[in-house]
């Protein structure tokens, strides 16, 4: 009992101390609200010191950053390690049908490092404004032309402040005489639109190709199916996350995140609305004939209503055998005007009408079962059976569900090879934010697998080993969260000294048994010592027992030998003395007269 008073006052005590220790910090903030302009430098100082005087812990390996250089051919490049948009075009254009307030691409963009960045050196793209159009595109090296190598695209994205409502893709801007990047918007056609976009809830992750039709001419957007993925910790996390398209020319696709696929498909099954039309269609000019049945049960027309039906009979009646409660108020209105109640000082009867207390319960009906007059409560009709209709059956004549006949699709085509798209020859960024300061870097368009990853493990594979080295560990995060929230003291002491506690108490809950050390104080038997003495005397008793029992059977048998030798001696006298007349009865054996 004592251990566990012992427990218990331990962890009262840890909890209080966390506590105080929680509303002393909450003090301190509020003091250094206050005296915050007179005391920074004096606390810088003391933090200085501090940190000169503890033992801190051992820094964490460094990373040095260099600047990604692509490993083979590639169509565009670009790290924005330069500090500079140079190549990088910013739109002058107006969106179509829009207020002229907010028609401009008027956006601005930068190449910055990133907030919080543990590359120095490392610079990006940056998004800079919200709620406005933004646009900016650069040329490729040369055309990209879709023939018998794959393409892959790849870039890295960064929502620094997270992101509410907005887009970070990009599209890949289709080779056309009209093509001016200058007037770059949203109409400008593209080849490909790819990467992440956020609005509300949905989050997606777009890959979209626009397809030419063979037969019009005209182009037609088909849209990837949606990943299974979980894609809302790349919106939130505030992390650099590494987004690639890889599309080969047997019309397969992959997309990734981070080097993990999230989606994958073929071009010719996995796309909506489908690349090729299908080879038939309703005949949009055939029509229902009038005869046709698509009734499959219809009303008997031979069924007769019984004529005890009651159709009139109503759903309730008023319950007979009902009785009016004791003490039932029936003078007494259920709600009567508030006595408290005053009319308002503002009050107009002109404008408002007659002034009238608000209704309020009758206090006099709490204590009795009911006010007002009084009436049979409503119950089930048993004779209610409602309206009559006839029952339901089979319709002979049921033609089934009609459909216009199909027809041979006029516009059908079949197109085999959708991967070999419009070629491109820019690579732009045009949206519409919400949320300011998105980071983009190390786009690559090229069509070697192992080019775009040594481009992805030079730049975001560095930005990742950056961010894993400056991480703490995990007790180093338990303790920078206690610091911030003190609380979280006492769900750590709980959550380390409770198992402990159940612990000690099942083991120690039981009755106590005295030492061996305090029994040697005195004579009295240890516990195991009259345990083996009982079980001694069970089994002397048990044995003595059983010699008595043997000695009983020995006694008996010893008396029933005794009797038999007995009897036997008797029977060899007997039979001895027979002899002997015998003898002294033959003639042998007589003596001679003596004449």
């Amino acid at each position: 009992m004592e251990l566990k008073w012992l427990l218990y006052v331990t962890l009262l005590a840890l909890g209080i101390l966390a506590a105080q220790a929680h509303d002393m910090d909450e003090d301190n903030d509020a003091d250094d609200v206050v005296d915050i302009e007179d005391d920074l430098d004096d606390g810088i100082e003391e933090v200085e010191e501090s940190k000169s005087e503890t033992s801190s812990p051992p820094p964490a390996p460094k990373v040095t950053y260099r600047p990604p250089v692509p490993t083979g051919e590639v169509y565009f490049a670009e790290s924005f390690d330069k500090g500079t948009l140079d190549g990088w075009i910013l739109s002058r254009a107006k969106k179509d049908d829009t207020d002229d307030e907010i028609a401009k691409y008027d956006g601005k963009w930068e190449v910055q490092d990133m907030k919080d960045t543990k590359l120095p050196g490392d610079k990006g793209l940056v998004l800079v404004t919200r709620a406005k159009h933004h646009a900016i595109s650069s040329k490729l090296s040369k055309p990209f032309v879709f023939d018998t190598k794959p393409l892959i695209i790849q870039y890295e994205v960064n929502f620094q402040n997270g992101i509410e409502c907005g887009g970070a893709y990009v599209k890949l801007l289709s080779k056309t005489p009209e093509l001016n990047l200058d007037q770059f918007h949203d109409k400008t056609p593209y080849t490909i639109m790819f990467g992440p976009d956020k609005c509300g809830e949905d989050y997606k992750l777009h890959f979209i190709f626009r397809h030419k039709n063979p037969k019009t001419g005209k182009y037609e957007e088909k849209h990837a199916k949606r990943p299974d993925a979980d894609l809302k910790s790349y919106f939130t996390d505030k992390k650099t996350h590494l987004y690639t398209l890889v599309l080969n020319p047997d019309n397969s696709f992959e997309i990734l995140v981070d080097q993990t696929v999230v989606n994958s498909g073929n071009l010719l099954n996995d796309m909506s609305p489908p690349v090729n039309p299908p080879r038939e269609i309703e005949d949009p000019n055939d029509q229902k004939p009038e005869d046709w049945d698509e009734r499959p049960k219809i009303p008997d027309p031979d069924a007769v209503k019984p004529d005890d039906w009651d159709e009139d009979a109503p759903a309730k009646i008023a319950d007979e055998n009902a009785v009016k409660p004791e003490g039932w108020l029936d003078d007494e209105p259920e709600y009567v005007a508030d006595p408290d109640a005053e009319k308002p000082e503002d009050w107009d009867e002109d404008m408002d009408g007659e002034w009238e207390a608000p209704q309020i319960a009758n206090p006099k009906c709490e204590a009795a079962p009911g006010c007002g007059t009084w009436q049979r409560p409503m119950i089930d009709n048993p004779n209610y059976k409602g309206k009559w209709k006839p029952p339901m059956i089979d319709n002979v004549n049921y033609q089934g569900i009609w459909k216009p006949r199909k027809i041979p699709n006029p516009d059908f085509f079949e197109d085999l090879e959708p991967f070999k798209m419009t070629p491109f020859t820019a690579v732009g960024l045009e949206l519409w934010s919400m949320t300011s300061d998105i980071f983009f870097d190390n786009f690559i368009i090229c069509t070697e697998r192992a080019v775009a990853d040594d481009w992805a493990n030079d730049g975001w594979g560095l930005k990742k080993a950056a961010d894993g080295a400056a991480e703490p560990g995990v007790v180093g995060q338990m303790m920078a969260a206690a610091e911030e929230r003190p609380w979280l003291w006492v769900v750590y002491i709980l959550t380390v000294a409770l198992p402990v506690f159940l612990v000690v108490l099942f083991c120690c809950s039981g009755k106590k048994q005295p030492s061996a050390a305090e029994y040697k104080k005195t004579d009295a038997p240890q516990p195991d010592v009259m345990e083996d003495e009982k079980e001694e005397e069970k089994d002397k008793g048990e044995k003595e027992e059983e010699e008595e029992e043997e000695e009983a059977n020995e006694e008996k048998l010893g008396n029933a030998s005794q009797e038999e030798e007995e009897e036997e001696e008797e029977d060899d006298r007997k039979r001895a003395s027979e002899e002997e007349e015998t003898v002294n009865r033959s003639p042998r054996n007589r003596k001679p007269r003596k004449d």
